[in-house]
C-alpha cells in the first residue's frame, strides 16, 4: 500500500549563523529533506506554528536564548514535545552534551560536523519514504 503523503520529512535549522544554516540547508535538501531555517529562538516559535517540523536542529550558542534553555521549552509545549531535537554546537565539553541530553535533546553533535554521521542520524530518527517513490532521474 502507497502512502498518500510522498512529502519530505521537514528540518528546521536554528542557528545564528547563517553560513552554518546555508551549509546545512543544502547539504540536507540534496539529501532529500525539506529544510527551513531560523537565525533565533524567536523565530522557531513561531515557524513551529506554522509548519511542524519532523526534527529540528539546534545551534547552542544564540543571542535571546541558548539552546538548552529553548530545547526545554519546547519540550514543555504538549504540541511539540514528541519533534525530535539535535544539537549542533561548537561547545564540545562532556558537561555541555549531558546538558543537551537533559535538555531533552535526541543527540548532540560538536563543530565541525562530520555530515554523514549527522544525516544518518536524522534518518534513524525521521526514517524518509521508501527509495522507489521519492527517487528522481
Amino acid at each position: 500500500m502507497e502512502k498518500p503523503s510522498t512529502e519530505n520529512p521537514r528540518i528546521i535549522i536554528v542557528d545564528d549563523d547563517r553560513d552554518t544554516r546555508e551549509l546545512l540547508s543544502m547539504a540536507l535538501e540534496v539529501e532529500g529533506f525539506d529544510v527551513s531555517s531560523a537565525a533565533n529562538g524567536l523565530r522557531l516559535i513561531s515557524s513551529l506554528q506554522l509548519r511542524r517540523p519532523h526534527l529540528i536542529l539546534l545551534d547552542v550558542n544564540m543571542s535571546w536564548i541558548d539552546g538548552f534553555e529553548l530545547c526545554k521549552a519546547v519540550k514543555k509545549n504538549e504540541s511539540f514535545r514528541d519533534i525530535p531535537v539535535v544539537f549542533i554546537s561548537g561547545r564540545g565539553e562532556p558537561e555541555d552534551r549531558r546538558r543537551g541530553i537533559e535538555a531533552g535533546a535526541a543527540d548532540y553533535f560538536v563543530k565541525p560536523l562530520d555530515l554523514n554521521k549527522l544525516i544518518l542520524r536524522i534518518r534513524q530518527l525521521i526514517p524518509s519514504p521508501e527509495p522507489e517513490e521519492s527517487e528522481r532521474s
